[in-house]
């Protein structure tokens, strides 16, 4: 079995959402004094890898915490979309097997490095496109980039996916993963009512 780490490397260096920044860590001993190493971190929900819940954009929406995390380990269609522009596409998404239980989307943005500025022009998920998603009856949609959307009123790409239960998986690194078929494996930091939590995301290939 081959393990793919698909988890954005976590450093202050990292690429925050609009170049906010995203991690802090302070060292509060350090072994030459101390003779022991301690660290605090300070972490964006939102950083590198993490995964949306319902009460990003819902009032009265589930946190983190409450997803099943049956829902978040299992069959995954890694969907080649890197000829798509300026969007993933309704029409893609209408070509795509509904017999997988999450989907990721590899697309250009992959080819950006993790700690290079933000880019306000990724490429993101149409409504038109998470709409159709919506109702295949998936359990998670993946995307490899800080957002799954910009720049749209009322941001109807995530409340498309999240009025449905379906978990966004934000901040993922595909370059090195072909398209295809693989086991996903998705934990979200279990903190108790969050709105989002920084996950470790791996992929598993027999």
């Amino acid at each position: 079995m081959k393990i793919i780490d698909v988890s954005w490397p976590l450093s202050p260096d990292m690429t925050g959402y609009k170049d906010r920044t995203s991690l802090v860590i302070n060292q509060r001993k350090q072994f030459e004094i101390d003779g022991v190493r301690e660290s605090s971190v300070t972490i964006d929900s939102h950083a590198g890898t993490h995964i949306d819940a319902p009460s990003h954009f819902i009032a009265d929406g589930s946190s983190v915490d409450d997803y099943q995390l049956s829902r978040l380990i299992g069959s995954v269609l890694v969907v080649d979309a890197t000829h798509e522009f300026p969007a993933i596409s309704a029409a893609l998404c209408a070509r795509l097997p509904d017999t997988h239980q999450m989907i990721f989307f590899k697309t250009r943005n992959s080819n950006r490095s993790s700690t290079e500025r933000f880019d306000p022009e990724f490429i993101f998920l149409e409504a038109e496109a998470a709409a159709l998603l919506a109702e295949r009856g998936i359990t998670a949609v993946g995307i490899d980039y800080l957002g799954i959307e910009r720049g749209q009123q009322g941001h109807p790409t995530h409340r498309a996916l999240l009025e449905k239960g379906i978990a966004i998986i934000e901040g993922l690194r595909l370059s090195h993963v072909n398209p295809g078929v693989y086991t996903a494996i998705c934990l979200p930091l279990a903190v108790i009512g969050l709105e989002a939590a920084p996950a470790r995301v791996v992929l598993l290939e027999k």
